[in-house]
């Protein structure tokens, strides 16, 4: 026995009672039902959208207040709106009604959310529920849920609370705490399971979101690990993400929201390059916010941080030759006399090619003025307060892959060959492949993360390989051809073949040897985001007999039109694993309005035979170890 760890122990219980009584908690809470997890993939910056599936939980509440009102004739639409957008609901039902209609509806809603809440909370203890209230009416609310108004000798009492609440008009603020505390108890764990940022106007509102949320993980995505990159200070993830920032409207996020200075690389940018027509920026159809004087500027822009990212990945592919990406090193293979490039044994001519600053002996070399721009930028970005808590919150509930309850989480794939067996990437003498892989990999975001200060290291280049690497798990192609895409007409040029994983991930055999690496039973689930899932073309994401889940549907926007949804979710209850399609979100004006939920359907991926307890969950089995602590203190509770 360790008797300082239980010397420690001791310390919090003042009695052998006190063991006792913990041990009985424990020994009653994993025999609850497990609380349900909801799972969500490629949100891009789309806040709305997501915003409005955390808040209905996928459906999941709307599910709940049918099935604890299946006897009355309340209408649940006009309830679950009220629960998703209490205060935007309030507003629109009390408008210009009289003060006994409002009194009327304010202890109606009260006494329909009370219940609600009874009924949601059903599977967690009373002292997690005592701690999930609202600090301001956690008292109110404790009585309301523990005095039922169905008994005549407490009827009053529960109606003297709500009367006195009105009275002291305090009805709204209690409301729409109730609303937000139904949202929570509905859904117990939220995962993210990759690319929070890119593409969407609004990734900085999404992870203040995840910050103030009562229970999160992220598994990293690739759009993800670039601002995490430029944060640990690597300059050609700082130009990659300001690149797709201007490509697609959205420097203000840089600017304005996280406060970093662009002035100078708009300067430069200005100076240097004029307006091309293939880097004009791809705006929803609806923003006709952006001028014109804004929309050229983000084309200069655009061009200025693609040259500099490319002249970057030319001096990275250099120093990196164990990377194997020196078919990458696109800025050394052209002939700027002719204006050419020699790509795979071909010549290719360039079209809307400037590069007013590249060397035609040295093309990687920055100039002088480049990097001081690069060190200020750098800085810049380096001191934002807000930037440095949202990849702090990253890098602290974030990892490259999750074993959770029996299921793999992770954003893009593992590295296969066509054969099925693990590709591999050998560096500085070590071959890493599969779950080692993934580890390594993880081990050098966070060795990176923490010296800010060194750009060119290993780790903070293998950051950059996570976006564009062959072997990278958050990427999965062999080639990333941002250069052809833009300088290229031919289009052949610019596929890019994904790895073996994604047609072998429809083989149950394939997911089921991957689920055993990851020390995971074969009747878990590989849980994946990243590849769009084409729906209108009859694509489905229920891979390999249900043993591989893919969950990225299109949040983005840009995306919408190929797949015809806007997203999957995944939820998984007691019961089993449903997958959720959504429909494009219009606003909140909308939903509000028309009680619209967005759901397209629901698909019953599992059912378990049995309800899954807490004693099965990765919680449980802390609890369960918990709890053998207790009882070798309580038999040893004097030696101690």
């Amino acid at each position: 026995m360790d008797k300082k760890y239980y010397g420690l122990l001791k310390e919090k219980f003042q009695n052998k009672e006190n063991v006792v009584t913990e041990i009985i908690n424990l020994e009653a809470i994993v025999h609850l039902p497990k609380g349900t997890e909801h799972f969500l993939s490629d949100v891009h910056g789309e806040f709305e959208a997501f915003d409005h599936v955390l808040r209905n939980g996928s459906g999941s509440v709307k599910e709940k207040l049918v099935e604890c009102f299946a006897e009355s004739d309340i209408n649940i639409d006009e309830l679950a709106t009220l629960i998703y957008y209490p205060e935007e609901k309030m507003q629109l039902d009390l408008a210009n009604q009289e003060k006994h209609v409002k009194e009327q509806w304010y202890a109606e809603k009260i006494q329909l959310l009370i219940q609600a809440i009874q009924f949601s909370s059903r599977k967690y203890t009373r002292s997690k529920v005592r701690k999930a209230l609202p600090k301001r009416f956690s008292y109110i609310i404790e009585e309301l849920l523990t005095e039922s108004q169905q008994e005549p000798g407490k009827a009053a009492y529960f109606h003297a609370i709500i009367d006195k609440i009105i009275q002291l008009n305090q009805a709204t603020a209690l409301i729409t705490d109730l609303c937000y505390l139904i949202q929570r108890f509905v859904v117990d764990h939220l995962h993210i399971v990759g690319d929070i940022y890119d593409r969407g106007p609004a990734p900085d509102y999404i992870m203040e979101r995840l910050i103030q949320h009562h229970s999160v993980d992220i598994q990293w995505g690739n759009h993800d690990i670039v601002w995490m990159a430029a944060m640990a200070g690597s300059p050609i993830a700082m130009m990659n993400l300001l690149r797709i920032c201007a490509r697609y409207g959205n420097l203000d996020i840089i600017e304005d929201r996280y406060g970093i200075n662009l002035r100078p690389l708009v300067e430069y940018s200005q100076e240097h390059y004029q307006p091309n027509d293939k880097f004009t920026p791809k705006l929803d159809e609806d923003n006709d916010t952006i001028s014109e004087k804004e929309k050229i500027y983000l084309n200069v822009v655009q061009q200025a941080t693609t040259i500099l990212q490319f002249k970057l990945e030319s001096q990275l592919i250099q120093r990196r030759p164990e990377f194997r990406m020196q078919h990458r090193d696109m800025l050394t293979k052209i002939n700027y006399q002719t204006n050419k490039i020699q790509l795979n044994q071909q010549v290719y001519s360039l079209t809307n090619f400037q590069a007013p600053t590249v060397s035609t002996t040295n093309p990687s070399q920055l100039t002088s003025e480049e990097s001081r721009l690069l060190e200020r930028l750098m800085a810049s970005f380096q001191s934002s307060e807000k930037l440095r808590r949202h990849t702090d919150f990253l890098l602290e509930k974030g990892s490259m892959y999750l074993c959770y309850n029996g299921n793999l989480l992770l954003h893009g794939c593992i590295p296969l060959h066509e054969n099925g067996d693990f590709k591999s990437l050998r560096i500085e003498n070590q071959q890493y492949s599969g779950k080692e892989l993934l580890d390594f990999f993880e081990e050098q975001v966070r060795k990176s993360y923490r010296s800010p200060e060194i750009s060119d290291d290993l780790a903070t280049d293998l950051l950059w390989y996570l976006w564009t690497g062959e072997c990278s798990s958050l990427f999965g192609k062999n080639a990333m051809t941002t250069f052809e895409r833009y300088y290229i007409d031919d289009k052949a040029t610019h596929k890019e073949e994904k790895n073996a994983y994604y047609h072998l991930r429809n083989e149950e055999a394939i997911c089921q040897e991957i689920l055993q690496t990851f020390d995971l039973p074969i009747t878990g689930h590989i849980i994946n985001g990243h590849t769009p899932v084409k729906a209108k073309k009859g694509e489905s994401p229920i891979k390999a007999n249900g043993r591989l889940l893919v969950i990225d549907g299109g949040f983005a926007k840009s995306y919408q039109k190929q797949t015809g949804l806007a997203g999957y979710t995944l939820l998984s209850n007691s019961y089993g694993l449903q997958l959720v399609a959504h429909q494009p979100f219009a606003s909140v004006e909308e939903a509000v309005m028309t009680g619209t939920d967005i759901l397209s359907k629901k698909r019953l991926i599992e059912r378990v035979e049995n309800r899954t307890t807490v004693e099965s969950t990765n919680i449980g089995r802390e609890l369960l170890e918990e709890m053998q602590a207790l009882e070798v203190l309580y038999e040893n509770y004097e030696k101690c």
